[in-house]
């Protein structure tokens, strides 16, 4: 518990904005999926670049931890104060600074969520294609360097952050990164910053890449026998070097569940979701070549979303799987893993992660960003079942353990946090103990979100 004068302090800095009450530190210590509540001792709310460098001075000072928390939507324990402090809630710090179209450029705060900015930039013919599903904040994408649905043509935030304003541990401010298409200047200490999860600073603004919104756009859904044959398409695809702009599967259980919460008519088998962007032209011949290959690999129910609200509402119950999945088994909470391997191993690694998944006696419908071969299991579990929430565990680790053995990663999408940490000396060796050296360079005190990512101070590697 941290002194008085400590919290005199930051009560001067933020006044109401300091917020110690119970209802708050339990809403900002709960996550999207199944780790134990661990509540902050304080949020803090702050408003400016100013205020947070201020607080994270202080609370340097007074070795008090200091947790960031955008919309609160990660999956691995991100933005939970295990060793308790503050959480910084970025909610205040949410505006456009500055749009550049001519440089297809935008500059934000942290708080601004991807909706809200797309929202802002329709009348400049441009968008920000990074879509992790969830309406997660800009800041929290960029520290957990977020992919999604979209990441098969526009890429990830490590594709889409052209510059970073960062509050390090000491209270110092930082740029990283600048407005050029490219630099040879320096470490890419942008990149360091993306998909660090809190643990090296305190992200306060971002300038983002922007892209024109296309000229036409079609999207499709189309069953298959297996899983295998469906994910073996893509791969057929991927090699034609046709176009996509999003390929996305969902296997049999998800499908029922489609059609049970969202009163669709799906065939109760595996599924492609497909999304073509471009000009009239280019958006007809890469759907006509696509759906060649289907008929040609079994595919079948090929159905074209024809109008804009027959595509939001196809994107929008690919989106809400997860919830849409808790929904019909109600009472039970999820354990939400993901692995990613590459393209030529995909069907072999979904298919060994099927029966992984039924051998164990476990619901969970499988799912995945199959153009990068990145694919999520969402275990269904009774909150009060131990030996089923251990079982799941279980298979979440030997599934991270094949995807290394196929010369992939043990996540390609959720990141670390608290849940895959044990596993970072196995996949990175040697290099996990730099990135703890890095770690300790910026944050000799361990105050920026500890416990996550990197081994602790003394911890044997």
């Amino acid at each position: 518990m941290a002194e008085a004068s400590f919290w005199q302090e930051l009560e001067t800095l933020l006044g109401a904005r300091l917020v110690r009450t119970k209802a708050d530190c339990d809403l900002h210590g709960r996550s999207e999926t199944w780790f134990t509540p661990t509540p902050p001792e304080a949020v803090a709310y702050p408003q400016s670049t100013e205020e947070v460098a201020a607080l994270t001075k202080i609370c340097n000072a007074h070795r008090v931890p200091v947790v960031g928390w955008g919309a609160g939507t990660s999956l691995e324990g991100h933005a939970l104060a295990v060793q308790g402090g503050i959480v910084v809630d970025f909610r205040h710090m949410n505006k456009v600074l500055e749009t550049h179209p001519e440089d297809r450029l935008v500059r934000v705060q942290p708080g601004l969520t991807r909706q809200e900015l797309n929202t802002d930039l329709r009348a400049t013919g441009l968008f920000f294609p990074v879509d992790p599903g969830a309406n997660a904040s800009l800041g929290g994408m960029a520290a957990t360097r977020a992919s999604g649905t979209t990441t098969v043509r526009y890429g990830s935030m490590r594709d889409n952050v052209a510059a970073l304003e960062v509050v390090l541990a000491d209270g110092r401010v930082i740029r990283t990164g600048s407005g050029a298409a490219k630099s040879a200047s320096g470490y890419d200490l942008t990149a360091l910053m993306l998909g660090s999860e809190g643990t090296l600073g305190l992200i306060t603004e971002l300038t983002l890449r922007l892209h024109a919104q296309p000229e036409a756009i079609s999207s499709a859904v189309c069953a298959f026998d297996t899983l295998e044959a469906a994910v073996e398409t893509v791969q057929m695809v991927m090699q034609m070097g046709i176009p996509m702009a999003r390929i996305e599967f969902v296997d049999e259980e998800i499908a029922c569940v489609f059609n049970k919460m969202n009163g669709s008519s799906l065939p109760e088998k595996p599924h492609l979701m497909i999304e073509f962007h471009g000009s009239d032209a280019s958006v007809a011949e890469a759907s006509a070549r696509f759906g060649e290959v289907v008929t040609d690999m079994g595919g079948a129910d090929f159905q074209w979303a024809t109008t804009t609200e027959d595509r939001n509402r196809l994107w929008k119950m690919r989106h809400g799987a997860y919830s849409a999945c808790l929904a019909a088994r109600p009472g039970c909470m999820g354990l939400v893993t993901d692995v990613c391997v590459p393209m030529s191993r995909l069907a072999e690694a979904v298919a060994k992660g099927r029966a992984m998944l039924d051998a164990a006696g476990l619901t969970a419908p499988i799912l995945g960003h199959v153009g990068d071969g990145n694919f999520h299991a969402i275990v269904l579990l009774d909150r009060d079942n131990a030996a089923e929430l251990q079982k799941a565990k279980d298979v979440a680790h030997d599934l991270a353990h094949m995807a290394l053995d196929m010369g992939g990663t043990i996540t390609g999408e959720h990141g670390i946090g608290m849940g895959k940490r044990y596993m970072m000396s196995e996949e990175h060796g040697a290099a996990w103990s730099v990135m703890g050296a890095i770690k300790m360079a910026l944050d000799p005190h361990n105050i920026l979100n500890p416990g996550k990512i990197v081994p602790a101070p003394g911890e044997a590697c």
